[in-house]
């Protein structure tokens, strides 16, 4: 019997209320492709303890041991298709995670400017932030080691960027992960999806209307932010410069 392929594995490394999860819509879209959705947030919350919405919905629908996450993600792909796009935010991978596993995916990064996740995330999750919580340090971490295995910049894209030129930019990702472009990326029908985690009540209204990518709109400026936020946006900045210096060029 001929042995299946090995798929694609694709994690995407994004920080919280970026266009995480319009961009699993648009792989989710492909044919060709099966999508995952924040496996580690259920170990996350388990081992932080954070008061998220609907906390006790996402520990019971999960995993909350992260070993068991990380042997999964390098197993088959849900319905055997030859690509498998896991949807990860970059917070969850706490530092007593491990980090070998990302070393048999191909890793890519979606940054968003710190003033405008900071904005967006205080409205849907009140109380004190941190700067760990909106991913900048793990992510900077993680692109790293993925920068040091491959002996380049794996990729990276602004959210904002998708958003302008959705073909261009999802065109120069496809490449920079030696995939063919599909061009049912752009749209999808609107509604929710059974790959979408139980949380999706809590987060998911604005995607589950869309059936594409919205056009980029104002961001939220630095003096717009209330003083509890600024010193984390101060903090995050330079490691989003870090990241947005690698950003793909974007026809």
């Amino acid at each position: 019997m001929m042995r299946q392929a090995e798929p694609i594995r694709v994690a995407m490394w994004s920080g919280p209320r970026n266009v995480s999860t319009a961009m699993m819509r648009a792989f989710g879209a492909r044919a060709d492709c099966a999508v995952s959705d924040e496996p580690f947030y259920a170990a996350y919350l388990a081992v932080t303890g954070l008061d998220h919405p609907m906390r006790e919905q996402v520990i019971a629908s999960q995993p909350t041991d992260w070993r068991a996450v990380a042997s999964a993600m390098l197993g088959p792909a849900p319905g055997g298709k030859a690509i498998w796009y896991q949807k990860h935010m970059t917070h969850h991978m706490l530092p007593e995670f491990g980090r070998d596993w990302t070393d048999g995916v191909s890793n890519a990064f979606l940054i968003r400017a710190p003033q405008a996740v900071l904005a967006s995330y205080a409205r849907k999750r009140p109380g004190p932030l941190g700067l760990d919580e909106i991913g900048l340090p793990a992510q900077l971490t993680l692109f790293e080691r993925a920068a040091d295995r491959l002996g380049r910049a794996p990729p990276v894209l602004d959210g904002r960027d998708v958003q302008a030129d959705p073909r261009g930019a999802l065109g120069a990702l496809c490449a920079a992960l030696g995939l063919a472009f599909d061009a049912s990326m752009l749209a999808w029908p609107s509604g929710q999806r059974d790959s979408d985690g139980v949380w999706a009540p809590a987060w998911y209204a604005e995607v589950e209307r869309s059936t594409g990518f919205a056009p980029p709109a104002a961001e939220p400026r630095f003096d717009d932010l209330p003083d509890s936020l600024k010193s984390i946006a101060e903090a995050a900045r330079p490691l989003y410069e870090r990241l947005a210096r690698h950003k793909l060029a974007v026809a």
